[in-house]
């Protein structure tokens, strides 16, 4: 086998970082609360534990999202070792295959798993049909080299 290297990381594409995220979800929270508190004054004061709940809702979908904003996927081919490590929300994981034994199979245009003995590994969770098979095609042909 070949001791080109190959590398490729698989990522999502987020439109807005964490970061970003969270000043836009901080300026929706201090709106509800600026409106919910005008309705306390007028005298709806029941509008204010919704506004609450809007915000605590807000929190939480804001935590969903940084949660799985970095997650991951490296696949590097070395010598006669593909090495995948995958990373989702706070646990990563990383499996060493013989890259000689691996064999790429895509199951219908919704999972690409790599098969060596009887381990299976879905990989490409982060791609498009279309890029997961361009991908599948490109990692078949760099194994068999």
């Amino acid at each position: 086998m070949s001791n080109a290297r190959f590398s490729v990381i698989l990522k999502r594409n987020c439109s807005m970082s964490p970061a970003g995220l969270a000043k836009v979800f901080c300026a929706l929270a201090l709106l509800v609360l600026a409106i919910g508190t005008g309705f306390a004054l007028a005298g709806a004061w029941l509008v204010l534990p919704f506004a609450g709940l809007e915000i605590l809702l807000l929190g939480a979908a804001y935590l969903m999202y940084a949660r799985h904003a970095a997650d991951y996927e490296r696949i590097e081919l070395g010598g006669d070792r593909l090495t995948v490590e995958v990373a989702d929300g706070e646990q990563s994981r990383r499996y060493q295959l013989d890259a000689r034994r691996v064999r790429v199979r895509i199951e219908g245009d919704e999972r690409l798993l790599l098969q060596e003995a009887q381990q299976e590994l879905e990989i490409g969770r982060h791609l498009g049909a279309e890029a997961r098979a361009e991908f599948a095609a490109e990692l078949t042909r760099r194994l068999q080299v």
